[in-house]
């Protein structure tokens, strides 16, 4: 589809980043699109007929700070389980429905706060109208899904390979599809593993759509890899304005995806909150354990609900200077270490006693 196919949305200021002037969808008691926050969303990987384990990581996803949860739909059990859940979570609840659309149609019924969809693995137009139906009913956004994997043959075919532009041609027929049966409540995904490709889909769909845009690089990888390949996709596509829900697919405990997901959003300016740890690489100068300790003040800070800079450096030499920038920082030298605020010396320390010197500081900062 050309661009110039797409008709211009009368009032829009051409100047507004795409987040800005998205629609705005109701997940729950959340809101997304319209220039509201970005919200980080991750996945269960246990059975979503196990309420138990369920709900437990759902738990400790939350307080990692997910807020919006997704859980896979295969039987109808897993679509009963929803309302069970539901009632012990604090956080929007989507189902994940791959093919059948009375799995569908039962996890609303459930208390699904979304479902996710590829209307084109659902069926014939009746069964899709049959989960948008009852959607429109129980007041239940849609999210759109198509990824590089599940694009349609006549699309390859068309573009000679699974391409950006197949990706949006494929989502956006979808839409209409939806739109066609007079509902409008719809969050648009579109994914690749391959970086550039899925970059490059962000920017075309952007320019042809205000729904809102769930983003993130799928099938990533391992914790190493994955979040290699997230932060770069995620940081081309988010800092062009792009984006209104994320979500950093790792291979392993999803409590990373919310960890790497908020480090990705600060690192932009898309969020505040929380402490940023910077350290430094180590030199031939370092005589102190700079890499252990590091590790240590990061997770030390992770319960301090405070939008500050801490340095962590290796040199009593460089480091008040290099940590300058940062509120506060501690640099370890031969046997001692100094407690830095603002890039001055405030008290000298032993070595050993660094971590609760900083301990001590930050506490009377979070008063």
């Amino acid at each position: 589809m050309r661009k110039e196919e797409i008709p211009e949305n009368p009032g829009k200021d051409e100047d507004m980043i795409h987040r800005e002037r998205t629609k705005e969808i109701r997940i729950g008691d959340r809101v997304i699109g319209g220039g509201n926050p970005i919200l980080i969303q991750s996945m269960t990987n246990t059975r979503t007929d196990d309420v138990e384990k369920t709900v437990d990581q759902i738990l400790r996803l939350e307080e990692a700070g997910c807020e919006i949860i997704r859980s896979t739909v295969p039987d109808m059990e897993s679509a009963k389980a929803f309302e069970k859940i539901k009632n012990r979570i604090h956080i929007p609840l989507v189902a994940d429905i791959h093919f059948d659309y009375r799995l569908a149609i039962a996890a609303m019924e459930y208390g699904a706060d979304k479902i996710r969809i590829n209307p084109g693995n659902i069926g014939a137009r009746e069964r899709v109208e049959a989960v948008v139906n009852t959607a429109k009913a129980c007041r239940v956004p849609i999210r759109v899904g198509v990824n590089s994997g599940s694009l349609e043959k006549s699309l390859i075919e068309k573009y000679g390979s699974v391409t950006a532009e197949g990706l949006v041609e494929s989502a956006l027929d979808k839409v209409r599809l939806i739109e066609e049966m007079g509902y409008d409540q719809m969050v648009i995904s579109i994914k690749s593993s391959n970086v550039m490709m899925c970059v490059k889909a962000h920017e075309l769909i952007a320019q042809k759509t205000d729904y809102p845009l769930h983003v993130g690089i799928t099938e990533a990888g391992t914790v190493t890899a994955g979040n290699i390949k997230s932060a770069v996709g995620l940081g081309m596509i988010l800092g062009q304005g792009i984006g209104d829900t994320i979500r950093v697919s790792l291979t392993g405990d999803p409590v990373e995806e919310i960890k790497s997901a908020k480090l990705i959003l600060r690192t932009l300016d898309l969020r505040k909150g929380g402490i940023e740890v910077v350290s430094c690489p180590t030199c031939g100068r370092t005589k102190i354990d700079l890499i252990g300790l590091a590790n240590q003040v990061e997770t030390m800070v992770s319960g301090y609900d405070l939008d500050i800079k801490v340095a962590v450096m290796g040199c009593v030499v460089n480091g008040p200077g290099e940590a300058r920038e940062a509120d506060l920082g501690i640099a370890g030298g031969d046997g001692c270490g100094v407690l830095i605020r603002k890039g001055e010396i405030i008290r000298k320390v032993p070595e050993n006693e660094l971590l609760n010197a900083l301990k001590d500081e930050l506490d009377r900062w979070n008063g």
